[in-house]
């Protein structure tokens, strides 16, 4: 498929800059694959849109403070984006603008002595710093919000709570599990009262889940891998979800590829302690998700890309459509859909 099948207009007033007043004011499309309907709904009613024995899993990752702005020996501005740690003292990290680190050349983040980087060396465009970074990241790091968020380089303090969700817990993830940040204690609540099994894995969302699709067909792109953990517990109540006929609702598109990773043999879930590899691309045969909660995503992103696998490049684009008409929310700050 090209890659330009997946485009779609949008206007720039309805790219969310704010989160909703509160986590479940929300807006929620509810799509269903098997008629091509689509209902508009608030988030708040999402345990009456759900079933008694449905198996609800998360991402519980947690946000880590990834973005640091530090500067070059001429005083010039070069920010980086931690991602991956080899040992506390080496990450690798993404930086812009690129040429002004290279290897060998030393950066500064604030006045303090320990406070300085050494890039040294490049993997693949993504150059590992040395340094006390997990210091670093506690001092001077900030939420990485995307750059579509105009204040993304100086987030607010109520950034620092609602670009996170209410069950993160494993520090690891340098973007939002996004389709999570609308559940409040109380939808939880009723979500579990309604008899929903609720589960959580671990994805740490890494550079990959982000990067633009560049080549002129889909298949052509490559997706990094991402870090998983999928306890035997969980794997265990997706299997016993699947033997009776319960269906499976994936909290987001990174709790979808982390359980689609885990399949083993027979169509099983395993216990996972890894790497999340797969790229679902349209014409993949889900294998253990049934259903799909998720936000509105980029055009020509490996995120939109998978949802247009689940429910169709057709009914992905009708919805999309009626979304930007009914005036939803897009992105990481914005509104949510249902996929059944």
């Amino acid at each position: 498929m090209e890659i330009s099948d997946l485009d779609y207009e949008l206007p720039p007033k309805l790219i969310a800059q704010t989160p909703a007043p509160s986590r479940d004011a929300s807006r929620l499309l509810v799509i269903d694959r098997a008629r091509g309907g689509l209902e508009d709904h608030g988030f708040a009613e999402l345990p009456d849109l759900l079933r008694p024995g449905d198996c609800l899993v998360v991402n519980n990752s947690r946000v880590i403070p990834a973005r640091v702005l530090a500067r070059d020996a001429a005083g010039r501005q070069v920010e980086l984006l931690f991602f991956e740690a080899i040992d506390p003292r080496r990450w690798r990290a993404l930086t812009r603008p690129g040429r002004r680190s290279r290897g060998g050349v030393e950066l500064a983040v604030g006045d303090a002595p320990e406070a300085r980087l050494r890039i040294v060396g490049a993997d693949a465009d993504r150059p590992r710093v040395v340094g006390a970074i997990d210091e670093l990241l506690r001092e001077h790091g900030v939420p990485p919000l995307p750059p579509y968020i105009e204040r993304f380089a100086a987030p607010t303090a109520e950034d620092l709570e609602r670009y996170q969700t209410i069950y993160a817990r494993p520090p690891g993830s340098i973007a939002a599990p996004t389709a999570g940040l609308h559940f409040t204690p109380k939808v939880l609540d009723a979500v579990q009262r309604r008899g929903v099994e609720f589960h959580e894995l671990t994805l740490h969302v890494g550079p990959g889940s982000f990067r633009p699709i560049k080549a002129a067909r889909i298949e052509d792109h490559t997706l990094l891998p991402e870090r998983i953990e999928i306890p035997a517990g969980v794997a265990d109540a997706v299997n016993r979800a699947r033997d009776e006929r319960r269906r499976v609702i994936a909290v987001g598109t990174t709790t979808a590829r982390a359980l689609e990773s885990a399949v083993g043999m027979g169509g099983r879930v395993r216990a996972l302690d890894g790497e999340a590899q797969i790229y679902i691309t349209p014409g993949y045969a889900f294998r253990v998700v049934d259903a799909l909660l998720t936000n509105f995503h980029l055009p020509r992103s490996s995120l939109l890309v998978m949802v247009a696998a689940f429910a169709g490049r057709e009914l992905i684009l009708k919805s999309y459509g009626h979304a930007v008409r009914a005036g939803y929310r897009f992105y990481s700050y914005g509104d949510a859909t249902l996929i059944l």
